[in-house]
């Protein structure tokens, strides 16, 4: 009985979604192949190449969920409040001078050496383990204001921390995952309505302030992030009071700062229905998409440019099928946990995969946020792959 029940327990791993993770891990290694093949790069040892650093992430995180799937996930969501502290620390201690390190302006990563830790991708899963498990408790305990308040604090304590790294990306996709687990724990919608249209009318007023505001009266943000709005705004910045020059200057920096988003949009519509080849993309070759990130925000117009629409039908395809197995693995939980669990990693991936490629066809303003197991990141494809893990997790044990 004991080796039938192990076979039964493989027989009930979801293939259709391990089919299409196999299909965006083999999609995602040859375009970071292609993106950083061009540059010297291509020089290095192989095992110090951008592709090969990929692959090892892949089997790291394949590991990971492997292990995940071992234990059941009501076992795991025990330890959710230890997981949760630990990554809040570990946030913390990025921001520690001599711990986290700087890179491009922002404190996002601890140096271990061979490869940089991003905390802020662990903090998704912590808090959607965290969250889950906080949530799944009798329904009439979730009508009290206060395990409502305690739910944002929830989200809150995690978001306020990565803002100051500052991670505005990130931090952003812990919103739309913790309102959707609300909302599918069954907290009554007055609270959840009074608190989007609360955080509606914030919005607004940021960006009423950041858009037209004189510049003494702004909310304090990074300059990049400021530029990042006004680029997607097609603003300028310049006073009302501006000199031509000052004008002229200011219409400078604007290009300055809309130059990868205007590239990788000429990339995504000069790939046609078919694209222009493997490794034949103009924009990448030639630098006009910039190298540097060319691999991992913008790895999504590499593809469009070389295999054309055909092959963004075929991301986006690949995609839609690990969300909608896992939305059909949530209505088969057998609890409130494995539900919340399975909601919190589908509105956490859909929110990647829509940010990402919405920014690369601008419809979106660029906030850095990775595209799940297609943008170079060693971070990024262990935590997208663990987030696959909890999914099969709660597939695995849904008649237990």
């Amino acid at each position: 009985m004991i080796p039938l029940a192990a076979n039964e327990r493989q027989s009930r791993v979801d293939w259709l979604m391990m089919a299409a993770l196999g299909g965006l891990m083999l999609i995602g290694v040859l375009f970071v192949y292609s993106a950083t093949m061009v540059t010297s790069a291509a020089l290095a040892a192989w095992y110090n190449q951008a592709w090969f650093r990929q692959l090892v992430w892949y089997g790291i995180g394949l590991g990971a969920m492997s292990a995940i799937c071992l234990l059941d996930y009501r076992i795991i969501a025990r330890w959710s409040l230890v997981v949760y502290c630990v990554v809040i620390l570990l946030l913390v201690a990025v921001l520690i001078p001599g711990i986290g390190a700087e890179r491009f302006g922002a404190r996002r990563w601890i140096d271990l050496g061979p490869f940089s830790l991003q905390p802020s991708e662990f903090a998704k899963i912590g808090f959607i383990l965290a969250m889950a498990n906080f949530l799944s408790r009798p329904p009439q305990e979730l009508k009290s204001v206060r395990i409502f308040w305690q739910a944002l604090g929830m989200v809150a304590l995690p978001f306020v921390i990565i803002m100051k790294e500052p991670d505005l990306g990130s931090a952003l996709i812990l919103l739309p995952v913790g309102l959707t687990m609300l909302f599918m724990a069954g907290v009554p919608p007055r609270y959840l309505a009074t608190l989007l249209g609360a955080s509606g009318v914030v919005v607004i007023l940021i960006l009423v302030d950041v858009l037209f505001a004189p510049p003494q009266w702004q909310i304090k943000l990074e300059d990049y992030q400021k530029r990042r709005l006004l680029t997607y705004f097609g603003i300028d910045g310049a006073s009302g009071d501006a000199t031509p020059q000052q004008r002229a200057e200011a219409r400078r920096v604007q290009r300055n700062y809309s130059y990868n988003v205007e590239q990788a949009l000429i990339s995504v519509g000069s790939g046609g229905l078919t694209g222009k080849g493997w490794r034949q993309g103009t924009q990448n070759a030639l630098g006009y998409l910039p190298r540097a990130v060319a691999h991992n925000d913008f790895i999504f117009s590499v593809i469009a440019e070389e295999k054309g629409f055909m092959g963004s039908v075929t991301v986006v395809a690949l995609y839609s099928v690990v969300l909608f197995t896992g939305i059909r693995i949530a209505g088969q939980a057998r609890d409130r946990l494995g539900k919340l669990l399975a909601v919190g990693v589908v509105t956490m991936l859909f929110s990647h995969v829509f940010i990402n490629i919405g920014m690369n066809i601008r419809i979106m303003p660029v906030t850095g946020v990775p595209l799940p197991l297609l943008s170079y990141g060693g971070s990024s494809v262990l935590c997208s792959l663990i987030a696959a893990g909890i999914l099969q997790n709660v597939y695995i044990h849904r008649r237990s």
